[in-house]
């Protein structure tokens, strides 16, 4: 396995949005981090997997505790600033979706996009993208996920409010081997999919 990478920097606010993407410098972080078991370190705290208004209340608008996601499982998973949004939609997520036979090829057992939207959102953009039979879509529709990890990203200056970073980790039976964390949310250099296939 090549060596893990964790990209961090310093402390700035948001200073200008770009077109078809969220141009902010990053700021110092966190809790996250190569060999953090994610399920400790957000205690009660679960994910909302993509699914119709119908379903949701057909289930109860049950969730997915971390234990169940993460634990003995080998599972690829990226976070973005927003559903339905440029970089995310043009890049991150297909760079997944086109590489899904390769990461089962290596043993990852589920790759799984998240983001600080409600699991209704989630659901439609995944199908817009054609992508829920290869990824599986969460939301993190309080922010409780990212915020637990220090993964939250304040996006107010992109009408987006509280989000988070642009990232993607390698997490083996709930602990991350690999993390990668962009510069800043526009950016689309180390969270992509044929990046971590690398160092897997």
């Amino acid at each position: 396995m090549a060596s893990a990478i964790l990209r961090r920097t310093g402390s700035s606010a948001l200073n200008s949005v770009a077109a078809g993407g969220f141009r902010a410098s990053s700021r110092s972080y966190a809790k996250a981090a190569v060999g953090t078991d994610l399920v400790s370190a957000a205690p009660g705290v679960s994910l909302q997997k993509a699914r119709s208004w119908d379903e949701g209340v057909s289930s109860n608008f049950s969730t997915s505790p971390l234990k169940d996601v993460f634990k003995g499982k080998k599972v690829v998973i990226f976070g973005l600033p927003g559903a339905f949004t440029g970089v995310c939609s043009k890049q991150h997520v297909p760079s997944y979706k086109n590489n899904i036979d390769k990461f089962k090829a290596k043993g990852v057992d589920s790759v799984i996009c998240v983001s600080v939207n409600d699991p209704y959102v989630m659901n439609g953009w995944a199908e817009k993208l054609q992508a829920k039979d290869a990824i599986e879509f969460y939301g993190d529709f309080d922010g409780r996920f990212h915020k637990s990890l220090e993964l939250d990203k304040d996006l107010t200056a992109a009408l987006l409010g509280h989000r988070s970073e642009r990232w993607s980790a390698f997490v083996e039976d709930g602990k991350v081997k690999i993390l990668n964390v962009e510069e800043a949310p526009s950016e689309f250099k180390v969270s992509g999919g044929d990046h971590i296939l690398g160092q897997i």
